[in-house]
């Protein structure tokens, strides 16, 4: 597992590229990378147009980045208070299901909101996601390369500033609500609380922790 703090996130991806081709060459073992993004809007294979609220000069203007993000998915948005993880993993030879995978890292971070003291983290039909009675905590969005080595991941909202969500309809899902940890539980928990409950999680749902 590595804690990378706020990265950039075009840096992010040309570390994950960087880390893909090197697991699939059998360069380093599976790895957990966990961090946070200044402000972004990033758009998945899946994305529309109308399902972002602004033009992309007024993003500029509010130090918003908006970026194509090579994942599944429709639109979502990354900021600082929120953990980002891109777990780099070799499913071979037993995980080499998409299905299955999507719904492991759901379970993982389901399972770091009930740590925490919150037990109502459920998934919703048809959906992919985390979502508390209050809206949803956590999105996942997946790229699963030759090899199957995967990239891309989860962001769980811990102290996010739910405000940016405004300027996207995030996944592409109207009427829904998307809320925080810290917003639930009336009071900051922050990155550095949650990211050792993931690490944990991710342990025990994958049987491994990764370096």
């Amino acid at each position: 597992m590595k804690r990378l703090g706020l990265v950039p996130y075009a840096k992010g991806l040309a570390l994950q590229r960087d880390l893909v081709d090197k697991r699939r060459a059998g360069d380093v073992p599976d790895q957990l990378l966990l961090l946070e993004h200044p402000h972004v809007i990033t758009m998945g294979s899946s994305a529309q147009a109308r399902h972002l609220l602004l033009p992309a000069d007024e993003l500029s203007e509010r130090g918003i980045e908006l970026h194509s993000a090579g994942r599944g998915g429709d639109v979502t948005y990354h900021g600082p208070g929120q953990l980002v993880g891109y777990p780099i993993l070799d499913l071979k030879p037993d995980r080499c299901d998409l299905h299955r995978y999507l719904r492991d890292l759901e379970e993982v971070l389901i399972r770091v909101v009930g740590r925490l003291g919150l037990g109502e983290a459920e998934r919703r039909e048809g959906l992919t996601g985390v979502w508390l009675p209050q809206g949803k905590v956590a999105a996942v969005g997946v790229r699963v390369s030759s090899g199957w080595i995967t990239s891309h991941g989860f962001a769980l909202n811990c102290a996010t500033e739910l405000e940016y969500f405004r300027t996207i309809v995030p996944c592409g899902i109207e009427d829904e609500q998307v809320t925080s940890l810290s917003r639930v539980m009336g009071r900051d928990i922050g990155v550095d609380h949650v990211a050792p409950l993931v690490v944990e999680c991710f342990g025990e749902v994958f049987e491994r922790v990764p370096g």
